[in-house]
């Protein structure tokens, strides 16, 4: 199975850049901004300037804001808008026959509780083995920039994780295949929900240390969400778990951390949402959903729990701080 035309439907950062990367890869890739002004940048000046601001992207990567145009003949469909508004998408979508999906987006559906992989087999109604996802230490302008990356593609067909990773690899980014399609989403979605933590560790003034406890603990609790899910834990030690946990937690490029940073030094969420142009983390969602999906199974996860609390039920950052370290002590595991 070779692919050889991509469609890539989201023209923000991340999905601009995987544009680029396929394109680098010696895909033919057209991309679809729902903004026609973001179309033409990209397809005339060969730049998305509001999304990767002196990024020049490949002559092979071209555009349009005509959903349908960029789907013809489509051999894979790359799903690069928000979580949220994915099932929104896609039921406007006509989808080409045959074609492997692939989903960009990190998050547990709100409502549902579905991850991203079970709302586009859902909705477009084909086999959960013919939808790949992407996870990893994603974070788009560094790859945009060609700094040398890993990621992760997951799909239960191993053969279309190949044919994807041969569509993906450049000289500076390294795709690796996994066929744990669960594991691979719960670390894309809880460690927004952990960076967000992180950064309000951030804002409140801490430290290193208050830091590696985050994202150590924060890894734990993935771990034990996904194994209830059935996920391997090894994946969890892998890049789209640890690697994309440390990168999301640690990077002022992060949107999840900076976020968090906003809420721990004071701002409100309207403050926070305002000095980010009006865009909201997608952990500031996904905390509720992930919180319902714990509490469904039987999981305990208090990172994730005081998070929600912060977002939605105005719990001031330091008490969820002192919240935490107040717990009672259990067995680390």
């Amino acid at each position: 199975m070779e692919l050889r035309r991509i469609a890539v439907l989201g023209a923000g950062s991340w999905g601009t850049t995987y544009a680029k990367v396929m394109a680098d890869a010696g895909r033919d890739v057209v991309l679809w901004s729902r903004r026609p002004d973001v179309a033409e940048a990209v397809a005339q000046r060969h730049e998305n300037p509001e999304y990767l601001p002196g990024v020049r992207l490949p002559g092979n990567l071209t555009s349009t804001s005509d959903p349908q145009e960029a789907l013809k003949g489509a051999e894979a469909v790359i799903l690069a808008v928000p979580s949220q508004s994915l099932r929104a998408n896609l039921s406007q979508w006509r989808l080409p026959a045959g074609a492997t999906l692939v989903s960009l987006a990190k998050g547990v559906e709100l409502g549902t509780l579905k991850r991203m992989s079970e709302v586009v087999a859902e909705v477009a109604g084909v086999p959960s083995n013919h939808v790949a996802v992407v996870s990893g230490p994603n974070l788009a302008m560094e790859i945009a920039n060609e700094q040398p990356t890993a990621t992760v593609i997951a799909c239960e067909d191993h053969d279309r994780a190949v044919a994807l990773q041969h569509a993906s690899t450049t000289g500076y980014f390294r795709p690796y295949t996994n066929t744990d399609v669960v594991g691979c989403e719960l670390g894309g979605a809880c460690k927004n929900v952990i960076a967000l933590s992180c950064g309000m560790a951030s804002g409140l003034g801490f430290g290193s240390n208050t830091l590696a406890t985050l994202i150590t603990r924060g890894l734990a609790e993935t771990a034990r969400l996904g194994m209830a899910l059935g996920a391997d834990p090894m994946t969890f030690a892998g890049l789209a778990g640890l690697g994309d946990l440390v990168a999301t937690c640690s990077s002022p490029l992060s949107r999840n951390r900076t976020f968090g940073e906003r809420l721990g030094s004071g701002q409100s969420l309207a403050e926070a949402q305002k000095a980010t142009h009006g865009q909201v983390a997608e952990g500031v969602k996904s905390c509720s959903s992930i919180r319902a999906l714990a509490v469904r199974h039987g999981v305990d996860m208090p990172i994730t729990e005081v998070v929600h609390r912060v977002c939605h039920d105005g719990l001031d950052p330091r008490e969820a701080g002192a919240e935490l370290i107040g717990r009672k002590v259990r067995p680390e595991r």
